[in-house]
């Protein structure tokens, strides 16, 4: 299923880690709507990086496969708001989110998250927090892009 012109139902839910442990990551209607909304802004992303092809390496994942990578019990990933991604064709993950903060006002995400050769964001259908941050190790982070 095509949620948006270049963002798949699959492209947002494959987990190589699902697959291996044989874990169901369907979401439910609710996670469906809005992981719909997250395509939506992952297409403004797109489009800010000069309409570059987007790599997702982490989108939905479900209650099990949470566990199973050791994400956090209040992840975003498990509501279908948050993506980690690339885009090759721009630059690394700390070019990517400097040119993403030049336009914070216009996506509207929740988080911005400099991880270490990855950008997590993460979109609401609530009001976004517009909260930056740069993972520095060991579950540590500091406010801002650095």
């Amino acid at each position: 299923m095509q949620l948006t012109p270049n963002f798949s139902l699959r492209e947002l839910t494959y987990s190589s880690t699902a697959q291996d442990l044989k874990l169901d990551n369907t979401p439910s209607a609710e996670v469906l709507e809005r992981l719909k909304y997250t395509a939506v802004k992952m297409e403004a992303v797109r489009q800010l990086l000069g309409n570059r092809p987007i790599t997702v390496t982490s989108g939905y994942r479900g209650p099990q496969l949470n566990k199973a990578v050791g994400g956090s019990a209040t992840s975003q990933h498990s509501k279908g708001e948050a993506v980690d991604f690339k885009c090759y064709g721009f630059g690394d993950a700390r070019k990517i989110c400097l040119e993403l903060l030049k336009h914070k006002d216009l996506l509207e995400y929740d988080q911005l998250i400099l991880e270490p050769t990855w950008v997590h964001i993460s979109f609401t259908l609530g009001t976004p927090r517009k909260k930056e941050l740069t993972y520095l190790g060991k579950n540590h982070y500091v406010p801002g892009i650095s």
